[in-house]
C-alpha cells in the first residue's frame, strides 16, 4: 500500500493482537463518530453478527451494520474446496463493500476482523486493499482483527496491539458470556 492512501483527513486505525477489546475498541470510535453526528459504516467479516453492540448500534442513527457471511469453522482445517468457497465469497463481499463505501461515502469505517481474515487468505490480498483503499478514501477507517498482516501495520496511523494477560477463559474455562464477551 502506497503512501498516496493517505490523506490529510483520514487514517488508518489497527487494533490487533491476542487479547480481548479489540472489537469493543473499534465499536466505541464508531460511538464516538456518531454521537458527533458522522456517519458510520460497521462491516464483520468472519463473525455471526450476533453481539450486544451490533444491536445497539443498528438503533443509532446513522450507524449502518454490514455483516458479512461468517467463516465456517477453522479456515487452516478446511478442505481445499471449502477454503476456495470461502475466498471466493469473503472476496466478492469485500469487493462489494468497496462498491457501497464508494456510493456511500461514510465518515468512518468499521472493518471487524477484515486483517484476521485477510491474515489467514480467507479474502484475496487485491480485494482487501482495494476495500482499505476505498474506506480511506470516504472517511476514517478502522480495522481489527488477532493477526495483521505486516504491510497493514506498517501502514496504519494508530496501531494498538491488545495484549492478553488474563482471562477467565484461560483460568477457569469461562466461555464467552453474553454482554461481556459478545
Amino acid at each position: 500500500m502506497s503512501e498516496a492512501m493517505k490523506t490529510a483527513e483520514h487514517r488508518l486505525h489497527l487494533y490487533y493482537g491476542e487479547g480481548k477489546g479489540k472489537t469493543t475498541a473499534a465499536m466505541g470510535l464508531a460511538l464516538r463518530a456518531l454521537g458527533h453526528g458522522r456517519k458510520v459504516l460497521i462491516a464483520q467479516f468472519m463473525k455471526t453478527g450476533t453481539s450486544g453492540e451490533l444491536a445497539a448500534l443498528r438503533q443509532v442513527p446513522g450507524a449502518r451494520v454490514e455483516v458479512l457471511s461468517p467463516v465456517r469453522g477453522f479456515f487452516s482445517r478446511m478442505s481445499e474446496e471449502e477454503q476456495a468457497r470461502t475466498i471466493r465469497e469473503q472476496t466478492r463481499q469485500a469487493r462489494d463493500l468497496a462498491d457501497e463505501i464508494n456510493r456511500e461515502q461514510p465518515d468512518m469505517i468499521v472493518l471487524d476482523e477484515l486483517a484476521v481474515a485477510w491474515a489467514r487468505g480467507a479474502v484475496e490480498d487485491a480485494a482487501a486493499e482495494a476495500l482499505v483503499r476505498a474506506a480511506l478514501a470516504a472517511g476514517e477507517t478502522v480495522v481489527t482483527g488477532r493477526d495483521a498482516p505486516a504491510w497493514l501495520l506498517a501502514r496504519a496511523d494508530y496501531v494498538s496491539q491488545i495484549a492478553a494477560q488474563r482471562h477467565p477463559y484461560q483460568t477457569e474455562g469461562l466461555r464467552a458470556r453474553e454482554g461481556v464477551e459478545w
